[in-house]
């Protein structure tokens, strides 16, 4: 139980207007799906033998696991009983032991474990090596409210100049824009046609891996908010953090 390091818990993808990495199909969140079958008596065949695969999850099990790949810390029986829906928290001691049965037998990077506040999933210890890697990139990619502000009008309004970018802002955004492309989430995608041919800012595909999409089209509220409207014409102010 000491061996084993906490997982990287996934989270909503976005918010606008603001985005919230995590989660999805990037390498800092992964989209998790359970296999279930439908029985009426689901438990008691599983617990007799008669499933031909034994790794299949219950509908029970896979609510367990659900909870727990998504909780932000150790839940306690009675907190895992009440969130999936079991009777009591003999039965989700019961779940989670064969929910680590079947870890065990399919050589899972994880399992869940008893921690002082309760049962947690954590990742088994030879993963820390590269687990360590994800955590540092995480870091990397933490950003500021700022930053977050200025990424999220980059990302629905691009390609997008600068004066617009502030426009919406209010501020200037000349070090926000900086800070966005030195970490890979913002570029420069070509010149504006208007006078002085300013650049045209639009995200990259480090953007998409980060927030999980495949696509900027796949960004909540995306057809709404993506249209063009006409730019506030307050001079910004200066940088805001």
């Amino acid at each position: 139980m000491g061996n084993v390091s906490h997982v990287n818990q996934p989270r909503p993808l976005l918010a606008p207007p603001l985005l919230h990495p995590a989660a999805g199909r990037s390498g800092i969140g992964f989209n998790w799906r359970f296999q279930t079958h439908r029985a009426s008596a689901e438990t008691e065949d599983f617990e007799s033998g008669n499933i031909l695969n034994q790794n299949l999850r219950t509908p029970k099990m896979a609510r367990v696991e659900a909870v727990l790949l998504i909780a932000g810390g150790a839940f306690s029986t009675r907190k895992l009983a009440q969130y999936a829906t079991l009777a009591d928290p003999t039965e989700a001691r019961t779940v989670i032991k064969k929910l680590n049965d079947v870890y065990d037998r399919c050589g899972t990077p994880f399992r869940i474990e008893q921690v002082a506040a309760g049962y947690q999933m954590l990742t088994r210890a030879e993963y820390t090596h590269w687990l360590d890697k994800l955590h540092h990139r995480q870091a990397e990619l933490k950003l500021t409210p700022g930053q977050m502000e200025t990424l999220a009008i980059v990302a629905y309004r691009q390609p997008i100049i600068r004066a617009d970018v502030e426009a919406i802002r209010g501020v200037a955004c000349v070090e926000m824009l900086k800070q966005l492309m030195d970490r890979g989430l913002v570029k420069i995608g070509g010149a504006d046609d208007t006078l002085g041919r300013p650049h045209l800012y639009e995200t990259t595909r480090l953007f998409l891996e980060t927030f999980g999409l495949r696509s900027v089209d796949d960004l909540p509220m995306y057809d709404k908010l993506s249209k063009k409207s006409p730019p506030a014409t307050e001079a910004p102010t200066s940088d805001a953090a």
